[in-house]
C-alpha cells in the first residue's frame, strides 16, 4: 500500500549525505512549486467557469454521485489502488460522463486531489534532484503535447485508446498483485543511458497522461526496470502527476473537453478523501478491493472497444 511503503522507510533516515540535504532542499522547493500551481489551477478553473456562465454555456454544480466518485477513487488512489482506471469505470457505469469527455475529466477532477498527495508525500524519499527534476519537468512537457493531441481526436479513437490503456492497467495491476512485475534495486539516482531513458520514458507518460493513463504504475515499472529503489518512484510520480495535470488541464479549460460538473465532484469529494487516507485511516487490507477493481476495468474496457467498434461500423 502506498502510505504504508512510505512509513516503512522511517520519514527519512538521521544520517543525511549531502546529496540527500539537496534532496531535502528540492522537496521544499517543490512543495512551493506545487501549492503555487494549485493556486494558480483554482483560479483560472473559477475565471473559466464564471466566463461560461456568463457566455451562457450550461454547466450546473456536481451530483451527490460525482462527488461520491472523488471520495472513494481519490481515498483508495491514497492507499495505492490508483485514481483514473477505476473513475473511468464509474463513469461509464453510471454514464456519469460521456466516453470523450472522460480523459479531460479525470484529469482536471484529480488534479486538486494529486497535488494534495504530492505535498504529503514527495519530501519521504530523498531521490537525487539530478534525476527527480528532469523527470518531473519531461512530464509536464509531454502533457502539454499530449492535452493538443487529445483535444484534436474524435470520440472514436478516445474510445480506443481508453480501452486499450484500461487493459494495459488490468494487466500491470494483474501482475503487480502477483508479484510478478520487477523488484528493481536500491539506487536513488540515474546517471548515463539510465538517465536518458528515464527522462524519455516520463515524457513519453506524460504524453499519453491526458489520454486518460494513469501515470503512477507505468512509472513505477519503469524506475524499477532501470534499477532504481521502488520507493524512488513515489516522489517522481506524485511529483509528475502534480506539475503535468494543472498542465494538461489548462489544455481542457481552453478546449472544453471534459465535463464540469463531474470534475467539480471529483475535487470537491476527493481533497479530503486523501487528507482521511493519509492521516486517519493510513492503511487497509485492499486484497480484495484490488480484484474488484480489477474485474470492473476489464468488463469496462472491453465495452469501451465494443462501442468503439460498433461506432466504426455503423
Amino acid at each position: 500500500m502506498k502510505l504504508a511503503r512510505f512509513l516503512s522507510v522511517g520519514v527519512l533516515p538521521l544520517t543525511l549525505t549531502a546529496c540527500e540535504l539537496r534532496s531535502t532542499d528540492l522537496g521544499q522547493g517543490l512543495l512551493v512549486v506545487f501549492a503555487t500551481l494549485a493556486l494558480m489551477f483554482v483560479l483560472l478553473w473559477v475565471s473559466k467557469l464564471r466566463r461560461m456562465r456568463r457566455d451562457g454555456e450550461a454547466w450546473h454544480w456536481p451530483r451527490p454521485i460525482e462527488i461520491a466518485i472523488g471520495v472513494i477513487t481519490d481515498f483508495f488512489d491514497t492507499l495505492g489502488i490508483g485514481s483514473f482506471a477505476p473513475s473511468t469505470a464509474f463513469f461509464r457505469l453510471f454514464k456519469v460522463v460521456p466516453d470523450e469527455l472522460i480523459p479531460g475529466t479525470l484529469n482536471v477532477g484529480h488534479t486538486l486531489g494529486t497535488i494534495t498527495q504530492a505535498l504529503i508525500f514527495i519530501q519521504i524519499v530523498a531521490v537525487a534532484p539530478a534525476t527527480l527534476l528532469p523527470m518531473i519537468i519531461a512530464a509536464g512537457a509531454g502533457a502539454a503535447i499530449g492535452t493538443r493531441l487529445v483535444g484534436h481526436l474524435p470520440r472514436f479513437q478516445i474510445r480506443i485508446g481508453m480501452g486499450c490503456a484500461l487493459l494495459v492497467a488490468a494487466v500491470i495491476m494483474f501482475l503487480s498483485m502477483h508479484g510478478i512485475l520487477p523488484a528493481g534495486s536500491d539506487a536513488l539516482s540515474l546517471t548515463g543511458w539510465k538517465w536518458w531513458v528515464g527522462v524519455t520514458g516520463n515524457l513519453l507518460l506524460g504524453i499519453l497522461m491526458p489520454l486518460g493513463i494513469g501515470l503512477y504504475a507505468p512509472c513505477m515499472i519503469l524506475v524499477s526496470l532501470l534499477g532504481m529503489s521502488p520507493l524512488a518512484a513515489f516522489p517522481i510520480m506524485m511529483g509528475s502527476c502534480a506539475f503535468l495535470m494543472p498542465i494538461s488541464s489548462i489544455g481542457f479549460f481552453q478546449n472544453g473537453k471534459y465535463l464540469p460538473s463531474a470534475a467539480l465532484g471529483i475535487a470537491i469529494g476527493g481533497v479530503p478523501a486523501v487528507l482521511v487516507a493519509a492521516y486517519v485511516v493510513k492503511s487497509l487490507p485492499l486484497d480484495y478491493v484490488r480484484w474488484i477493481v480489477l474485474g470492473v476495468v476489464m468488463i469496462v474496457a472491453v465495452s469501451l472497444l465494443r462501442a468503439a467498434f460498433r461506432e466504426r461500423i455503423l
